[in-house]
């Protein structure tokens, strides 16, 4: 840089590791810059290394969670600005800690044009434009659009019939209701229809399958950005270059990678700008099996793989069957490893040829260009194209460790289909150039898998819905004990790290909530009879909304023993995720094409389970269950904030966290009650509704971490197991230092009811390494062999030390 910008001058810091985060929902009307600073105490107190913020550049006007972002050059004046973002740094720094910053390098908003000055220049000035390269836009004469740039903007036909003229500023615009847009030099006029014609831009109807760039999936108020330009990636990553010479930063976190061009030369040159110390982290979704690339120049992923292991490991095989079985009496499918093979590829398959009908039509133009068969069947090699990726495994295989993924999958679908041989030739001839078509490919991969999966299979299944998360494969029926130990072991190897979570801003579920539905597994009989009676007293909209719906109600039902009808915002709450949940599942009711009719029965329905009899059982049955509950909620806590990786805690979850899906799950967070109650705990906290014994295992898990940091990240990575009856209610690990006998012990219990149910531990017993150890969360001490019913006589879970 030739000078340094006011607001970045001042004392460098030096860099603090990290070792723990803390993530913050930034949003202008409720938690600043300012507003992060005011807490950032309470989270020194509570053991925080790092402050992990959302997005922090300039977004649509009250953005409640910035990736948005509308001018990826400035810092969000709503949040504060660059003097409030440095003044955080400093703060954060003085208490020896830092900050991880989240980097949306992939798209804009566009959603209103008039806040985005590179768009509002391209739809003034078209391929004219000094921006029209930064974006991946279609002005081909076959686009649709006549080679303008389609904007999928108008609700019906009678739209255009809107279109006026706004005259009332500096400049006129074209105005469709609340958005504007610009009139090109030299093209004003009287009628609006004829000055709209003359634009380098066309609306059109947002179900046509028209839209002239490519999108963050469906999301066409998201426009991507072409970072393999190296002019892009200079603008668009000026700033953050600038926050790394001046040391604000500790690291950053990438939001969807997988939707670049070339995500492994993005990461090697973002790499090469913010230097080899800070951390950088991507947010990756790997599907069960897949491998991270050890060549990427990364710390790791944002942690939705731990997320699977630790939630996997407490799931009860046991209850495999009967659960199986209701989904099947209640869905006419079991949510099984045969339905969800045979329902990805047919979803796949519907996904690509409607809602990503633009992006597969670019895809097709850039294949028969790169195997120079302009000639060939468009419809023909479009549906062979579709059919290769619906069968593909993974977001994205042109990362190294996936290396012929591509080449099995086309196989296998050329043996199947023989008809495809000729257009597969094509499809074949255009990826081996590894040109445009194999770009396009990838990307259109990535928007398939997710839109497919994770935004519409996982609200279809209904066998047990904690397994349908971001990263997870819900068609195995949780993990073993072995395969946790061994994921760990590898990822304490290989990526110490890395992140590790259990919520964040995009998971379907809180972590708590999740780990009461996971419970379910150990009730599985009970909790069939009871839906089955539920359905008798208030039957429900359709059987598979009414599965999927009373386990969500269960895991967010409040546990403090109020009808939970009046609890202030739950019935709101639930209103809102059941409307979302049906409009993904897309069978009764869809954003397409909502059935207003079929979802006022669902809130009909929600409103008697909450008023009526039914209400008060599952209340009830949340009441007799709640121990268990809290006892896995903490089981999975513990195992995430010692095991390998860098643990992040989300927004207000170091208490109970009973948030479903977004925008649920990004509620403003009650910081004061919270620093109050981490002052007040004196002792160990009973196991209750208010969540105190958590923050109690979550500030002594993180300050073991502060006092030992050598035992955590880099540290090494030891199972332990029980002997007796009940070993396998036991999960426990070790950690220590490279090279040295371990130090800390986690040991949590694991299946309670079961445990329970067969008189608790018994003769089970933990053989301790040698020494005298102390637990860290109720002060008694062990040595030698130690029964598990003394162990865990105060709380269910213990951290041991040396």
């Amino acid at each position: 840089m030739t000078s340094t910008p006011e607001h970045l001058t001042g004392p460098i810091a030096r860099q603090t590791p990290v070792r723990s985060t803390y993530r913050l929902q930034l949003r202008p009307d409720a938690l600043t810059f300012a507003d992060a600073r005011t807490i950032a105490e309470y989270l020194q107190q509570l053991g925080i290394s790092h402050l992990y913020l959302s997005p922090v550049m300039t977004a649509t006007r009250g953005s409640t969670h910035g990736y948005d972002i509308t001018d990826p050059t400035t810092v969000s004046s709503a949040l504060g600005g660059p003097t409030g973002f440095k003044a955080l740094s400093d703060e954060v720094r003085g208490r020896g800690m830092g900050l991880i910053v989240d980097l949306v390098p992939n798209h804009v908003g566009v959603a209103d044009p008039r806040q985005n000055p590179w768009w509002w220049d391209v739809l003034t000035h078209g391929k004219e434009s000094k921006y029209a390269h930064y974006f991946d836009i279609d002005w081909s004469a076959g686009n649709g659009a006549g080679g303008r740039l389609a904007l999928p903007v108008l609700a019906n036909e009678n739209d255009p019939a809107a279109l006026s003229v706004d005259r009332a500023g500096l400049e006129p615009m074209l105005a469709l209701h609340d958005l504007r847009f610009p009139i090109a030099p030299g093209t004003d006029g009287e009628n609006a229809l004829r000055i709209h014609d003359k634009q380098h831009y066309r609306l059109v109807n947002w179900k046509s399958g028209l839209c002239g760039y490519r999108r963050y999936f469906t999301v066409g108020g998201l426009a991507a950005l072409r970072q393999e330009d190296p002019v892009i990636f200079e603008a668009t990553h000026r700033e953050l270059a600038a926050w790394c010479e001046h040391d604000l930063i500790d690291g950053v976190r990438v939001d969807h990678p997988d939707g670049l061009a070339n995500p492994t030369e993005y990461l090697t040159r973002l790499r090469k700008l913010i230097g080899p110390q800070r951390l950088l982290l991507v947010e990756k979704v790997l599907a069960h099996g897949e491998p991270l690339d050890s060549g990427l120049p990364i710390d790791g992923t944002t942690g939705y793989d731990a997320l699977t292991d630790i939630g996997g490991v407490l799931i009860d095989p046991d209850g495999e069957k009967i659960l199986t079985d209701l989904s099947r009496q209640f869905t006419g499918h079991g949510s099984d490893r045969a339905w969800f093979g045979e329902h990805e590829h047919r979803i796949k398959r519907a996904v690509a040829e409607t809602m990503l009908v633009p992006e597969v039509r670019r895809l097709v133009a850039a294949v028969k260009r790169d195997a120079r068969a302009d000639a060939f069947d468009t419809m023909a090699l479009t549906n062979a194209t579709i059919e290769v990726l619906s069968h593909i495994p993974f977001a994205r295989t042109d990362y190294a460790p996936l290396a012929g993924t591509v080449g099995t999958v086309v196989a296998e679908v050329a043996e199947r289909n023989s008809e495809l041989t000729a257009p597969l030739h094509v499809l074949v001839t255009a990826l081996a150039i590894r040109g445009e078509a194999a770009t396009r490919f990838q990307q259109v991969g990535g928007a398939v898998t997710a839109k497919a999966v994770e935004d519409t299979m996982f609200y279809r299944a209904a066998r047990l819905v904690s397994l349908q998360e971001m990263g997870s494969d819900p068609a195995r029926f949780g993990s073993s004990m072995i395969e946790f130990h061994l994921a760990n072991a590898e990822r304490a190897a290989r990526w110490p790290a890395t992140m590790t979570t259990l919520s964040t801003h995009d998971t379907k579920r809180g972590e708590d909530t999740r780990a009461r539905i996971g419970m379910l597994s150990q009730v599985s009989d009970i909790w069939s009879r009871s839906v089955a009676a539920w359905n008798e007293i208030a039957p429900g909209p359709d059987g598979a909304t009414t599965l999927f719906l009373l386990q969500n109600m269960y895991g967010a039902w409040p546990a403090d023993g109020r009808p939970a009808g009046t609890v202030p915002g739950f019935r709101e709450r639930l209103h809102q995720f059941a409307e979302k949940a049906v409009r993904e599942a897309g069978t009764q009711s869809s954003w397409e094409e909502p059935d207003l009719e079929f979802e006022s029965s669902v809130h009909r329905w929600i409103d008697d389970i909450l008023d009526g009899p039914v209400g008060v059982e599952l209340g009830e049955f949340v009441t007799d269950l709640a121990t268990h509950a809290w006892t896995d909620a903490l089981a999975q806590k513990l195992l995430q904030l010692c095991g390998p990786g860098i643990p992040d805690i989300y927004q207000g979850c170091e208490l109970w966290e009973d948030s479903l899906v977004d925008p649920d799950n990004r509620r403003p967070v009650d910081f004061t009650h919270r620093s109050l109650l981490l002052q007040s705990l004196t002792g160990t906290p009973d196991l209750d509704h208010t969540g105190a014994v958590k923050m109690w295992i979550v500030a002594y898990a993180l300050w073991l971490r502060r006092e030992r940091p050598e035992c955590f990240v880099g540290g090494t990575y030891t199972p332990l197991f029980a002997s007796g009856d009940h070993a396998k209610h036991l999960v426990s690990y070790a950690r220590g230092r490279s090279g040295e006998t371990p130090e800390v012990i986690v040991a949590v219990t694991r299946h309670s009811i079961r445990l329970d149910e067969a008189g608790g531990w018994g003769d089970t017993v933990l053989d301790l390494p040698q020494g005298h150890w102390t637990d860290r969360l109720t002060g008694h001490t062990f040595s030698g062999r130690s029964r598990l019913e003394k162990l865990f006589a105060r709380l269910p879970v213990a951290l041991l030390v040396r």
